[in-house]
């Protein structure tokens, strides 16, 4: 029983790493698994190690994907020269919801957050600056989520590029501040990417 026990908490532990997730849902969690069918817990297993050894970044937008370039990367139909910003891969998804978008991204892979010890070179932002040294992209526009750190981020970036010959656009504030974009209805979503406005200083 000992052993069962140690077990569980072991399991607990790793639940309760899980974003938005306490220790009582991570008990839960555990438990579930306990009494669960064992084929649909041994599946969810197998899609986790699937997931952790097939799905990587791509290398160009950083972007999830099983090959080098992501689909979207691979569009030939795709404008290659607006370029939207955004923090994580599913701050895309939600902006290609929308149906709004042609052009390419750019996943920073998080944001600026000095209380978590998250700098510039913690992101994607140097491979950023590449892209924008090219010559193929006109207009960069910042997808970070409107609060605090997604401004502060949007406004790095802004600044490290100013001499840079683009645009830099920000979405329309009709997304509220405070908000995350994976969660925004795609309505507001589309309104904001068609309305944004020039950001550069």
């Amino acid at each position: 029983m000992a052993d069962l026990t140690e077990s569980i908490k072991n399991l607990t532990a790793l639940f309760q790493k899980l974003p938005g997730v306490g220790k009582k849902t991570a008990e839960r969690f555990a438990y579930h698994v306990l009494i669960a069918k064992q084929e649909d817990i041994l599946g969810l297993s197998d899609a986790i190690r699937e997931v952790k050894t097939n799905i990587r970044y791509c290398e160009k937008c950083f972007n999830l994907s099983v090959d080098p370039l992501c689909e979207v990367c691979r569009d030939p139909s795709r404008d290659a020269a607006q370029l939207c910003v955004v923090e994580q891969p599913r701050d895309l998804a939600a902006l290609e919801q929308t149906g709004v978008f042609h052009g390419l991204y750019h996943v920073l892979l998080g944001r600026l957050s000095p209380t978590e010890n998250i700098g510039p070179d913690d992101l994607t932002i140097r491979e950023l600056e590449k892209r924008a040294a090219s010559g193929e992209v006109r207009e960069i526009i910042m997808a970070t989520n409107p609060n605090m750190e997604g401004d502060a981020t949007a406004f790095y970036i802004t600044r490290l590029l100013h001499d840079y010959p683009v645009t830099i656009t920000r979405l329309a504030r009709g997304v509220t501040t405070g908000s995350v974009l994976e969660f925004v209805n795609r309505d507001i979503l589309r309104d904001a990417l068609e309305g944004r406005q020039n950001y550069r200083n």
